[in-house]
């Protein structure tokens, strides 16, 4: 499942490998990805989650845009979902890095950040 350590399913994750899917746990979901987002915001969330399968986080990516199109990766500080410390690692790889003081969605937590972010490229 995934490259996000030491290759067991991360804690806040429900695999069913019979049907070869996963969730996230309804009750991690806040804690792990919205504890920065508004309560509104966190309920909304709770209501939109689905079952995906595990190729998602399994499966190597064919093409990536990074590797040719001029990038620039997001770092959440304060992540709990994917470790800043990845993040980190993972944006290495693109010219440009940008850290911001949020958890694993910040768009919903400071849609304002994002947005001038987005138009400062």
């Amino acid at each position: 499942m995934g490259r996000f350590g030491d290759g067991s399913p991360a804690p806040f994750l429900a695999v069913d490998r019979d049907a070869g899917t996963f969730e996230v746990r309804p009750e991690l979901l806040v804690d792990t990805f919205l504890p920065d987002c508004d309560p509104e915001v966190q309920a909304q969330a709770a209501d939109h989650l689905v079952r995906q399968s595990v190729q998602v986080i399994g499966q190597p990516a064919r093409a990536a845009a990074w590797q040719q199109v001029p990038s620039t990766y997001l770092v959440c500080a304060q992540d709990r979902g994917t470790p800043p410390r990845l993040q980190r690692e993972f944006a290495r790889r693109v010219g440009s890095v940008v850290e911001l003081d949020a958890g694993h969605h910040p768009f919903l937590s400071q849609p304002a950040a994002v947005r001038d972010l987005l138009l400062s490229l």
